[in-house]
Order: C-alpha cells, then structure tokens, then sequence
C-alpha cells in the first residue's frame, strides 16, 4: 500500500537554492507517471462506486418483477434494506458485507498474508502467480462485462445459456470471460507493465464493487487499523526485518509457470525465455519524461478508500429517494455544506491525501504509507460534515434504516 517513487535519479541540491528545489518537487508532482497515478486511481473509485450502486439498483429491479403488482412500489429504502440486512440478498446479489469483526481483523489477516509472501515467496510463488492469474481473470471478465453487454445487446438476448458442469452464463458473460482470459495469456507471456496495470485495475473495480461496508462505524475501524497495519509495515518493518518487508514484497517478481513448463516438458521448450512476472498487486505508470523513473500506487490505497467512497455515495442515493418519497419530513434548511454531497467531499478528500502523499514522497524521497495521508483526509471531513448535516449517529449505526414518521402532529 506504499507510495512509491523507483529508478528515479539522485538530485543534488545545493544550500540555499530554494527556488531550484521548489521547481524539482513541482515538476516531479505533475510528471506524467504522477498525473497517471492520480487520474486512473480516482476514476477506478468513481467506476467502481457507480457500478455497485447500478448493481443495487439491477437487484431491485429483478425483485420487483417477481413481486405482484400491488407489491411493486417498493421504494428505494426497502430495497437497500434488504440489500444490506439479508443473507440471502447478499448472495443473490454477490456482494459481501464487511461486519465489525471483519473489519478488526483484516489488519491483523493482512499482515500475516504480508509476512507468508515475504519469508516463503521463494517457495510458495508459483502458488502466488497462479492464484494471481485465476482471481485477476475473473475480475477482469467483470470489468469487460458491461461493454460486452452493450457490444452484443444488438445481436443476441441476454438468456443465459447452459455450458455443462460449469452452469448457465449469458453470452456477455461467455464473452468477457474469454477476452480476459486472451489477456491474462499474453500476460503471463510478455509479463508487459500495461497488462499487468489492466489486471490490477479490474481487481480494483471487482473489489469496490461487490465488497460493502454497512455503517460509518465499521468502515473507520476498517480504516484506521489498515493505516496502522500500512505505517508498520512501511516505516517500523526495517528495524525488525532488515528491509522494507512493504516494498520487497510489492516489487519482488515471481517465476512464470510457462517457464516451469518448460523446465519440465521438452515439448515447451520454445518458452524457456519466458519472463518473470510482476504480480498485479499494485498500479505502475512510467514516466514519459524520464526514462528509468515510475510511479507505483498499492491496489490498497485505491481500494480501502474506495470502499467507503461507495458507502458515502449509497448513503447519497439513499437520502435522495428518501427525501423524493417524503419519509424524512421537513427538509432542512438549505446551507453551502447541505448542497454538497458525501461522496464529493469525500473524493476531494482523496484527492488532496493523494497529492500530500506524493508531496511527502518528493521531500523526504523516501517511500511513504498512503494510507497514513489518505485515511485522514477522506475520513475526518466526513465525520464534520456528517456532524454538521445532523447525520453522524444515523451513519455510524444504522444509516440505512426506515425512518417511520406519523402523518399526524401532535399538537
């Protein structure tokens, strides 16, 4: 989850030129590699957001028409309800919800996961590159879906058809599959850095999407145990270890099984010089302007925020079709913080901890933690704006529940 900045050459900077010093962290800012990083990561968050919530809305429709007609004016409130409060609509809808347990937890399952790749990758890196190519397919295949869907709309219906032992897929589902697949194959057989950014990608947008976090509560001790897990293992993890166990692990690379292949049947031979991977476990844009230098962003960094990003923006579209249904009463008055949405500030939020972290990483040129400038700037304006708009306890226990109010007033 580190930011990081590699084969960028050492400038020295004599004492006393400021100026010179202010205009090499500037032009280091908005290097293409940087820009890349910022552009791309905020557009997965946003794609993958919107996808979950068209998700939701796909879910509700289906549910609608197996409802009777007198049943069928289900607003959107039950339908996040049930969404967010059932297992068997999590199932159907194939999403997870992320409890208060989980969420504990995952810090502590992360950085064991961390400590196994870094003291046996030697061994257990062929299990990596494979488990890496099976998961990377299968999320790639959900990025292409949609644009399957809207290239086949014209061709063929949306039925789904039987494929044997393997079950009933529809034809763009057959058809993203097999793209990702091609892609995953000259991957693994060119290892080339824009595949293995696409794959990540699609990991990035399948894990916005289909992962939930249910309260403000559950998604700050998700957040902040993961800016602890992440300032660990980037800047105390050295003194333990020797190395920077973050950065080893991210940039280590792993042996091809094409090339495994080929040490064991002669018949492969011909992919004896077959590459080693780097796995899609982070984003890398190189530079335009210097050759040797890139930039490297962990999916985690994209990822976490993400998640509460998508929880902000349900949140939006839930007090929009609450306020359209008139369940919340009278509005309240219209302030500049009242017209400004959650998943706006939150993003901005985002923007500006992405910015302070690439400033840090040119300052210090050292790597840095995202996290330790992402969490704060993404989860604190949210807490005052939340507090400020007279949200904060609906969000941080139940903010998706039904608010009855009587028609009546009692005078």
């Amino acid at each position: 989850m580190a930011n990081q900045v590699e084969g960028k050459p050492e400038v020295l900077i004599q004492d006393g030129s400021s100026d010179q010093s202010a205009y090499i962290v500037a032009y280091s800012v908005f290097d293409s590699s940087r820009v890349s990083t910022f552009v791309i990561s905020i557009l997965l968050i946003v794609y993958g957001s919107f996808r979950s919530l068209n998700i939701e809305q796909e879910h509700r429709d289906k549910q609608k028409q197996k409802e009777p007609s007198s049943e069928c004016s289900a607003s959107f409130v039950s339908g996040v309800q049930a969404s967010n409060g059932s297992a068997p609509s999590e199932t159907e809808n194939g999403m997870q919800t992320i409890d208060a347990c989980q969420a504990l937890l995952m810090p502590v399952g992360a950085s064991l996961s961390l400590l196994v790749m870094f003291l046996f990758f030697d061994s257990l890196q062929m299990v990596f590159a494979v488990c890496t190519a099976v998961l990377a397919t299968v999320a790639f295949a959900f990025l292409l879906l949609p644009m399957c869907q809207h290239v086949l709309r014209p061709c063929v219906t949306n039925n789904k058809v039987s494929l044997g032992c393997c079950g009933r897929f529809t034809p763009a589902e057959v058809l993203s599959f097999f793209l990702s697949f091609l892609i995953v194959c000259v991957w693994i057989l060119t290892g080339h850095w824009l595949l293995m950014d696409a794959l990540g990608m699609g990991l990035c947008v399948a894990f916005i999407a289909l992962v939930r976090l249910p309260s403000l509560k559950v998604s700050t001790l998700l957040l902040i145990g993961l800016l602890v897990y992440d300032v660990f293992w980037v800047f105390f993890s050295s003194y333990i270890f020797s190395t920077n166990v973050m950065v080893k692990v991210a940039t280590r690379p792993a042996e091809n099984p094409i090339g495994l292949l080929a040490k064991r049947f002669p018949m492969f031979s011909f992919t004896n010089e077959a590459p080693k991977l780097s796995l899609p476990g982070k984003l890398v844009f190189p530079s335009m302007q210097n050759s040797g230098h890139f930039s490297m962003l962990g999916m985690g960094d994209i990822v976490m925020p993400g998640l509460l990003l998508c929880f902000v923006l349900r949140y939006d579209a839930y007090k929009k079709a609450q306020f359209a249904n008139g369940d919340v009463g009278l509005l309240p008055p219209v302030t500049y913080y009242q017209k400004i949405t959650y998943f706006h500030c939150c993003l901005i939020g985002y923007f500006v901890g992405l910015l302070t972290a690439t400033l840090s990483s040119e300052l210090f040129q050292a790597t840095q933690p995202a996290l330790l400038y992402l969490v704060p700037f993404t989860l604190l304006p949210l807490l005052i704006m939340a507090y400020l708009k007279g949200d904060l306890r609906r969000m941080w226990h139940e903010p998706f529940l039904a608010i009855t109010q009587s028609k009546h007033l009692d005078v």
